[in-house]
């Protein structure tokens, strides 16, 4: 593998032509999310409470969602933070895949069986019940069927993700962008774009070719993005080969600042072919199609504008001393 250790990088510039705008909502549910997460007891460690309370996650729910009502953006930022505690827990940790695959059985249980109210044990699952029936609430059944379903892709990613830390396996390339869409967790938030809308896609809607084809793209975007910001925060730890960076550097024979231009080559192509979707998913002339398709643009530039501000992110490269970090451009 090519230096894990790299200095003076430069990250690509992350061009965005979407939107980047703020929920006016955002301080009152940075404050109501940080305190579920403490009441959750998902992360009891003081020292890590401090640094989610520090990362402000409500900002990259307002960002992301800048169009939800109060009540909306709180489940979506709840549940974006329900991730990041599930990730750095049994993702960013060196937790065994058996470990993670015998964790699997309470999430699901919760997400096919459990009812409101119902007494869970495990702290993930039981905040993962609590979202369970807010989505259902909010939404009709195929909205919480679609999250389910993408809910425990996600979850089962995370058994093949751990192998590779396991096993020190750097994945191949296809194996890796097939996976990372889902390792991601993306399409659990886009899922509930249409809840925050307000405006339900039927399910043909979701199941059209050229909606897929755009979701898939957004998706691509946020986890290359992902990959290329985080990458100064796992180079050197369990997690450094389910990164982007890592597999074109084994792969395709790459140095570390090659394969960060050759993702922000791609992410730029993917942008490109969500612009070409746009009017083709217009013309469908469905206020939800086209509500949603304004959702996955605001994902993208949101997270490009939290990430770049993040602590999470920020303050790794900021470590290095060497690092530079270009903003984003419109």
């Amino acid at each position: 593998m090519a230096d894990l250790a790299p200095s003076g990088l430069i990250l690509p510039r992350l061009s965005c032509p979407f939107p980047s705008l703020t929920n006016p909502a955002v301080e009152e549910v940075d404050r109501e999310t940080f305190s579920w997460l403490v009441a959750s007891r998902m992360i009891e460690d003081p020292a890590e409470l401090e640094r989610y309370r520090e990362a402000a996650y409500g900002w990259l729910g307002a960002r992301t969602y800048p169009y939800a009502p109060s009540h909306m953006l709180r489940l979506v930022t709840d549940w974006c933070v329900w991730l990041f505690a599930f990730d750095d827990a049994f993702c960013e940790s060196d937790r065994h895949a058996a470990e993670i695959a015998r964790a699997l059985p309470h999430l699901l249980a919760v997400l096919d069986d459990a009812e409101p109210g119902a007494r869970v044990e495990d702290n993930f699952a039981r905040a993962l019940l609590d979202v369970k029936w807010r989505v259902a609430e909010a939404g009709n059944p195929d909205q919480l069927d679609r999250w389910r379903t993408v809910t425990k892709d996600y979850m089962f990613a995370q058994v093949w993700e751990a192998a590779n830390r396991e096993d020190a396996v750097v994945p191949t390339y296809g194996d890796y962008i097939f996976m990372r869409r889902r390792t991601g967790a993306m399409l659990t938030v886009f899922a509930l774009i249409d809840l925050a809308t307000g405006l339900p896609l039927t399910p043909d809607e979701w199941r059209h070719p050229d909606v897929t084809a755009i979701s898939q793209a957004a998706n691509d975007v946020v986890v290359w993005d992902n990959d290329l910001l985080s990458y100064a925060k796992e180079r050197s730890g369990v997690n450094a080969r389910n990164n982007l960076v890592s597999v074109l550097a084994r792969h395709r024979h790459r140095s570390i600042q090659e394969a960060m231009n050759q993702i922000g080559r791609m992410r730029d192509d993917a942008i490109v072919r969500m612009l070409d979707l746009r009017p083709r998913l217009e013309s469908l002339g469905s206020e939800a199609v086209t509500a949603y398709v304004g959702g996955l643009e605001t994902w993208i530039s949101g997270s490009v504008a939290y990430s770049l501000e993040s602590p999470r992110y920020t303050r790794a490269w900021q470590s290095m001393g060497r690092a530079h970090v270009l903003g984003h451009r419109s």
